[in-house]
């Protein structure tokens, strides 16, 4: 079957995935250790890291360098901040672009959108990974989404060891601060940050306010812009996917728009795609 035939096949359901179950689920247990494992530095860490992977590594860089090239940086930087993204536990960058890519090409279409919000609210926010499409979950099929990042050979290495970085990130934590670290800064960080993401895929297509009228039912809603540094002034994104503020007025909170400021301001940044003249305070 072809990539074009699977996309346009709606009775082609998949099966349950236990290891993605087993997967999430044990995470989301050992979470329920943090209690006994608390202290203030513990939680700071957490609070880093989550801005730390979710801002520069997953909004910044997976996201708005990568998804839609919104801005460039050097190849040095890149592969940097896209390694802070691979850290985030969220899935190698081709993965993940390509699904993110495919949302926008495809929004809230049942079956070519990988998290339509069309199938409910618990589908756009985690089981489309517990029931994986194979267009949007096999290499060789979602590869063709992100041929760009398909061809370089350090966004393939990525791609498949995302998960080993977990080890030397757990024992560096476990160096500084023991056990209340990993818990908090492995565990804790993964899944909080993990529901901030999936917020926006589910909740921003839901519930808010819209600027633009646009043809998906994407929306503008404060509180996952703050879950998500950003990310949810999601009907701004998807009216104007390329620019690299999400945030528009003054007041819509947007800090990896701050960080993606900084670096065009230091000369490191180039080529940032900014709202269209007399838009930019709609």
């Amino acid at each position: 079957m072809t990539v074009k035939n699977v996309l346009t096949d709606p009775k082609r359901e998949p099966a349950l995935d236990w290891v993605a179950v087993i997967f999430f689920g044990s995470v989301h247990l050992l979470a329920l250790l943090a209690p006994w494992f608390f202290s203030w530095s513990a939680l700071g860490i957490t609070l880093f890291l989550h801005w730390l992977f979710g801002s520069i590594g997953i909004c910044l860089g997976y996201h708005r360098l990568l998804s839609h090239r919104s801005f460039q940086v050097p190849k040095w930087l890149e592969y940097v901040i896209a390694l802070i993204g691979a850290t985030a536990l969220q899935g190698g960058p081709i993965f993940w672009v390509s699904g993110h890519r495919l949302h926008h090409a495809y929004t809230e279409d049942v079956d070519k959108d990988p998290y339509s919000a069309r199938r409910g609210f618990w589908w756009s926010h985690m089981l489309w990974i517990f029931y994986p499409h194979a267009e949007f979950f096999e290499y060789e099929q979602y590869q063709r989404f992100a041929p760009d990042l398909a061809r370089d050979p350090f966004y393939r290495w990525l791609n498949r060891n995302f998960l080993l970085l977990q080890f030397p990130l757990g024992l560096l934590l476990y160096a500084i601060g023991g056990w209340s670290f990993v818990i908090w800064g492995v565990v804790v960080r993964a899944v909080l940050l993990w529901h901030s993401t999936w917020f926006i895929n589910s909740i921003t297509h839901m519930w808010g306010y819209r600027t633009f009228c646009t043809e998906d039912n994407s929306r503008n809603l404060w509180w996952a812009a703050i879950l998500t540094y950003g990310e949810g002034w999601h009907n701004n994104h998807h009216a104007y996917p390329n620019v690299a503020k999400a945030g528009w007025h003054w007041w819509e909170y947007d800090p990896t728009w701050w960080a993606i400021w900084l670096l065009k301001s230091l000369g490191i940044a180039r080529k940032v795609v900014m709202p269209p003249t007399g838009k930019d305070t709609p």
